[in-house]
């Protein structure tokens, strides 16, 4: 699991432990499915929401799960337990235009040749933000057009990379001087660039491109999605592409996409919209 993953596990488990003592509960193994329930109704109370109670919750059945397995505990309190369910928000998304536009930044600015590789490797690949800093130039085969990454649950993966995106790299790679040992892009003091600087760098770019939209690294990484989604119809390769353990993970890019064409449909066909009556009607 990525440490975002972990510190939030972590911290789930600790607002569990504090109930459990505030409510005379010495030892959260002796918890009663009544009592998590509780704990989770409570949770709601104070006013979390239901995808946070889905992670306080998977959290604890995770917990219990290790239990289980260790011989701990004779059954699960977790089991059968469900949170609310929380409304799937669709993604944010550029289109192909807005797209453009942002990764096409001058090369001739400071760190511009880093900054276009960066952006094109992005859209190109669908890459995750953590897959993106940790990549080392001998990740990348830029004669076949691929990179290799280590997504999430450890899993590699290779992902084609497009011919700007290639090209960009390439101009980057020989204004660095780069040997394969080293990371594609370099932070302070020659490690990998951190996440926060690289999700500061890219709201800064979009503004100086005219974007106003809150553009961050996951969006492109939706971008690249519903834009390869839109154009092929191929669920299970775009599910490939992303490194999506659960294809349900990936369908909700078939809502994006029937979202464009429920538009096209009301914007092209003459009865697609009710007539508005008129006020002498």
């Amino acid at each position: 699991m990525s440490a975002h993953t972990l510190d939030a596990y972590r911290r789930d488990l600790g607002a569990f432990s504090e109930w459990a003592q505030k409510n005379g509960i010495g030892e959260p193994i002796a918890v009663q499915t009544e009592q998590l329930r509780a704990f989770i109704a409570a949770e709601h109370r104070r006013g979390l929401s239901p995808k946070s109670l889905q992670r306080r919750l998977s959290a604890c059945r995770s917990f219990y799960q290790w239990l289980l397995r260790h011989g701990r505990i004779a059954a699960s309190p977790a089991a059968g337990l469900r949170a609310p369910k929380a409304p799937r928000k669709l993604p944010q998304v550029l289109d192909a235009d807005e797209a453009t536009r942002l990764v096409e930044v001058p090369t001739d600015a400071p760190l511009g040749l880093r900054d276009r590789a960066l952006l094109e490797l992005f859209y190109s690949s669908g890459l995750r933000l953590s897959e993106l800093c940790a990549l080392h130039w001998g990740d990348l085969d830029l004669a076949d057009g691929l990179v290799t990454v280590i997504g999430k649950g450890n899993k590699q993966r290779k992902v084609p990379v497009g011919s700007h995106a290639r090209n960009a790299l390439a101009a980057w790679q020989s204004e660095q001087g780069a040997t394969r040992e080293m990371p594609v892009f370099p932070g302070r003091g020659g490690g990998p660039i951190s996440q926060r600087a690289v999700q500061i760098r890219i709201k800064q770019l979009a503004q100086r491109q005219g974007l106003f939209k809150h553009v961050h690294p996951h969006m492109l990484r939706h971008s690249f999605a519903s834009h390869i989604l839109e154009s092929s119809g191929d669920l299970r390769g775009v599910q490939e592409l992303l490194g999506h353990a659960d294809i349900a993970t990936t369908q909700i890019y078939t809502h994006l996409d029937f979202q464009h064409l429920a538009k096209v449909y009301d914007a092209a066909h003459p009865r697609a919209k009710r007539r508005v009556k008129s006020k002498e009607e």
